[in-house]
């Protein structure tokens, strides 16, 4: 018996997640969305699994460009979550913060508790998403022990 759509998101909306904003350049500019369907895969050589759907209007950008940045959120950053996890347009999206770049030129934001700058090594394909296999080239920390987590359709602040 397979489970339910409903079902299942209601499980997976239980399971707590850290709050990213995924960026990356492209021949057309700089992209981004927000996710929390992110993990560590290995640190020999340091990898992370990044789920994007394919519906999403920068899930190609992300494919061209080759490279990402996984900029792991802080409470400070609820606001700018929501605007790259809704429908503005990139130009917008970027505006609401302050951004440079590192290794990959994937855009690396100011004051993210960790940034994972990444080369894209692999992707698979899996029902409505993206598994993309990211190589990290290069780690940003801000030094600051708070992050932000979606747990139950809503934001959470841990640490501090």
């Amino acid at each position: 018996m397979a489970v339910s759509q409903t079902l299942y998101r209601d499980g997976m909306a239980r399971l707590g997640a850290a709050v990213n904003i995924i960026t990356t350049t492209s021949r057309e500019g700089h992209h981004g969305l927000t996710a929390s369907a992110v993990c560590s895969v290995t640190d020999t050589p340091p990898t992370l699994l990044v789920c994007i759907n394919r519906s999403s209007r920068s899930h190609d950008h992300f494919i061209i460009g080759g490279s990402l940045c996984v900029n792991v959120l802080t409470p400070d950053h609820k606001a700018i979550s929501t605007v790259f996890a809704g429908r503005d347009e990139m130009q917008v999206k970027f505006s609401s913060g302050e951004w440079h770049t590192l290794e990959t030129g994937a855009p690396v934001l100011k004051g993210a508790a960790a940034s994972f700058d990444c080369r894209i090594t692999q992707s698979m394909q899996i029902g409505t998403h993206s598994v993309l296999f990211c190589e990290v080239q290069t780690v940003a920390l801000d030094g600051r022990n708070e992050g932000l987590i979606y747990f139950n359709r809503d934001y959470h602040e841990v640490g501090g």
